[in-house]
C-alpha cells in the first residue's frame, strides 16, 4: 500500500466511491466522489494528540467490534494515507456544534468540519474490477450458538485475537474468562456447500485457513488440543497437502462430522458439541473451551451497484462471470473491463496476485494501443428507416446504441461496445437495424434454400454461434448419430433471431423450428438469451391465436459440451415432425398468408 501511494504514476483516491461510469473500450469516462474526510490528509502528521481528547468510543469495524476506536480514527493499521479521517455520524463536533476537542487540540489546524464531498471525473482506457467478497454472517447458524455463547467465534475473530495488532497483541485467550484455552474445535463449510443457507459452492480459502491456524496454535500453545470438524478437506494446491500432514503430524485430530448442535455448560462455559463421525460411524460428543466457525465468503452486498455501471454479468451464485472461463478468465462481457481477485470467484492469495497480474497485463495492452480492433459484426443503423422509437437502447445487453429522442435523431451505434449480439436488429420494428455478415437477407436466403424442396420432411434449427453450433459439431466429431432431417443455420446469438424468420419458415412448409442457445447463465452477450426467450414467448402466445400450434416452434438451452442433449433433442423433434401432418402445414400456409405483416 505504501508503494501504491508514493508511485508517481498511481493517482489513489482513498475513502471514494464511483459514482458513474459511461463510454466504452479506451474511452471510459468516470465519475468518482471523494468523501469528505474533515481531515487535511497532507497536512496530518497522525500525532495522535486529536484522539487523546476525543470522548466519542464506537466499535472498531476493522476489528470486528473486539476494539473499539475514536470518532476520529485511521480505519487500519499502515492505511493510505496515513491521516486520521472523522466519523461524521458519531462525532459531536458538527452542527450543532458541541464538542470541537480535537479541531482545539490540532496544532496545524487540520480539521475542517465544513469541508464537503468532491466530486473528481477523469478519462481511463480500461477498467479492472477488484471490489471483493464478503465474510459470510453466521447468525443464522443458530444451531451453533455464535449470538449466544461467547467462546464462539469465527475466523475472522480469531485472526483478529492471534494477530500481533489485534486486541489482545497476538495472545489467544478465551472472551469469557480471558485465559488461555486448553481446548478448541474448528468446523468447517459454515456458510459454504449449503444450499439453504449461506452459498452452494466451495469457498476455497477456509480449509488451508483452519489449517494455517492449527499450526500456530500448535507451534505457540504445545498443550493446546485442536479438533477440525469437516465434510472434505480440500487440499488441492501446491504444497498444500503436505501443510495438512504437517498438521496432522502435530497432533492434530481431524474429524470427518459435521457437528449438529452446539451446547453451553452454564458454569464452566465449555462448549459440548455433538456430532456423527462418518469415519467411525457413530455418535459422539466433545466438551471444548472454545469454537471457531470456519466462515466462507458471499457476494457483496452492493454488487449490484458495481453491476449496472459496468453491465456485468454475474452467475447463479451472485459472483461475476467471466467471457469465457477457459480463454478468457479475466475479461468481462463488456470490453475494456477486467476481474482481479474474489470478484468472480473465491480464491487465495496466491490466485488472487495471479489474476491481478494479469488483469494488469490484458488493461496495459489496452493502453499501449492507439486503436483496438474489433470482429466486423456490429449493427448499424440505417437512418432514414430509424423512428427514434428507443426500443434498441432498452434492448441492448452493452448500452453500445444512443439517441436522442427528443431530437428524433436516429439511434447511433458505438461500433467499440457493439458485440454483435443481434438483439437489437430482432426487436427493431421498423428494420431499421441491420447486422454485419448476419443480415436478414442472408439469413432468410438461408431459410428458402433449406425449404425448398421436401420442406414438410425438414427440421429447422437456429443455433448460436457460441454453445449449441459447436455442440452440434463435436456431436459430428464424435462420430454420435441424430436424425437427417435437421437442417441448422447458425446465428450469432438467440437474441438475433426475429419472428419473422420463423413465420417465414413456417410460412414455406417448415413442420418445425427449433431455437437453440447457450444457457441464461452461459450467454456470451450477457442477458440476450433471455431477450430471445421473451420475444419466443409472446409468438407462442400469437401463434396460438391464429390457430397454430404453438409447440410447432421450440426452444431449448444447448451447451457445447452436452452433446447428449443435442442428440436427444433433435430425435425428439424427428418423432414429433412425423405427427405435424400435410394437411396442417398446409392449413399453417393459408393462415400466415392471409395475416398482415
Amino acid at each position: 500500500m505504501m508503494d501504491v501511494g508514493r508511485h508517481p504514476k498511481i493517482n489513489l483516491l482513498a475513502y471514494s466511491e464511483v459514482e458513474d461510469i459511461s463510454g466504452y473500450i479506451g474511452n471510459f469516462k468516470v465519475k468518482v466522489r471523494k468523501k469528505a474526510r474533515y481531515v487535511d490528509e497532507v497536512e496530518c502528521t497522525s500525532c495522535d494528540d486529536c484522539v487523546d481528547v476525543c470522548p466519542v468510543v464506537v466499535p472498531k469495524e476493522h476489528q470486528l467490534g473486539l476494539a473499539s476506536r475514536k470518532a476520529i480514527y485511521i480505519p487500519f493499521p499502515q492505511a493510505v494515507p496515513a491521516s486520521y479521517i472523522i466519523d461524521e455520524e458519531n462525532c459531536l463536533g458538527f452542527n450543532p456544534i458541541a464538542c470541537g476537542k480535537c479541531a482545539e487540540k490540532c496544532d496545524k489546524n487540520c480539521i475542517d468540519y465544513d469541508a464537503k464531498d468532491e466530486i473528481v471525473e477523469f478519462d481511463v482506457g480500461s477498467i479492472i474490477v477488484a471490489s471483493g467478497l464478503d465474510v459470510y454472517d453466521p447468525t443464522e447458524f443458530d444451531e451453533y450458538g455464535y449470538t449466544r455463547f461467547e467462546n464462539v467465534l469465527t475466523s475472522m475473530e480469531l485472526e483478529i485475537l492471534t494477530g500481533p495488532g489485534g486486541v489482545t497483541k497476538g495472545k489467544l485467550i478465551r472472551p469469557t474468562d480471558r485465559k488461555v484455552p486448553k481446548s478448541i474445535g474448528f468446523i468447517q463449510c459454515v456458510g459454504s456447500r449449503c444450499e439453504s443457507r449461506g452459498t452452494a459452492y466451495c469457498s476455497n480459502i477456509c480449509c488451508m485457513n483452519t489449517i494455517k491456524d492449527t499450526l500456530l496454535l500448535r507451534e505457540y500453545y504445545h498443550d493446546i488440543d485442536c479438533k477440525v470438524f469437516y465434510m472434505d478437506i480440500r487440499a488441492f494446491g501446491k504444497g498444500f497437502e503436505d501443510f495438512y500432514r504437517r498438521s496432522k503430524a502435530l497432533g492434530v485430530e481431524y474429524i470427518r462430522g459435521i457437528p449438529g448442535d452446539i451446547r453451553e455448560d452454564p458454569k464452566t462455559k465449555n462448549l459440548i458439541l455433538s456430532v456423527e463421525n462418518t469415519t467411525g460411524n457413530g455418535i459422539e460428543e466433545y466438551e471444548l473451551d472454545m469454537v471457531v466457525l470456519s466462515v466462507g465468503m458471499v457476494p457483496r452486498k452492493d454488487s449490484n451497484s458495481i453491476n449496472k455501471l459496468l453491465t456485468l454479468q454475474t452467475t447463479s451464485d451472485g459472483l461475476l462471470m467471466e467471457v469465457h472461463p477457459k480463454l478468457t478468465p479475466i475479461d468481462a462481457p463488456t470490453a475494456g473491463v477486467f476481474f482481479a481477485g474474489c470478484c468472480e470467484a473465491p480464491k487465495d492469495i496466491k490466485d488472487s496476485v495471479t489474476q491481478a497480474s494479469g488483469a494488469a497485463a490484458r488493461a496495459a495492452s489496452i493502453l499501449s494501443k492507439d486503436k483496438v480492433k474489433i470482429p466486423a459484426l456490429t449493427a448499424t443503423v440505417d437512418d432514414d428507416l430509424c423512428k427514434s422509437c428507443g426500443i434498441c437502447v432498452k434492448v441492448c445487453p452493452y448500452s453500445a446504441i444512443t439517441i436522442d429522442m427528443k431530437a428524433k435523431e436516429p439511434a447511433k451505434i458505438i461500433e467499440a461496445a457493439c458485440k454483435g449480439c443481434g438483439t437489437c436488429a430482432s426487436e427493431c420494428k421498423f428494420d431499421a437495424i441491420s447486422m454485419k455478415h448476419y443480415n436478414d437477407a442472408q439469413i432468410i436466403a438461408q431459410i428458402d434454400a433449406i425449404l425448398e424442396e421436401n420442406p414438410e420432411e425438414k427440421v429447422l434449427v437456429f443455433a448460436c454461434n457460441w454453445c449449441s453450433y459447436p455442440g452440434a459439431d463435436l456431436v459430428g466429431i464424435s462420430r454420435m448419430q441424430y436424425p437427417t432431417s435437421s437442417r441448422i443455420i447458425r446465428i450469432m446469438c438467440t437474441g438475433r433471431l426475429d419472428e419473422k424468420f420463423i413465420l417465414h419458415a413456417l410460412k414455406l412448409g417448415a413442420p418445425i423450428v427449433l431455437m437453440s442457445g447457450c444457457h441464461p447463465a452461459d450467454c456470451h452477450y450477457i442477458n440476450a438469451s433471455l431477450k430471445a426467450q421473451l420475444r419466443i414467448e409472446k409468438l407462442w402466445n400469437k401463434l396460438e391465436r391464429k390457430g397454430i400450434r404453438p409447440e410447432r416452434v421450440q426452444f431449448e438451452w444447448i451447451s457445447a459440451s452436452e452433446v447428449g442433449k443435442f442428440v436427444k433433442t433433435m430425435e425428439e423433434l424427428e418423432e414429433f415432425r412425423k405427427s405435424v401432418t400435410k394437411k396442417e402445414i398446409e392449413e399453417t400456409k393459408k393462415i400466415l398468408s392471409k395475416s398482415k405483416k
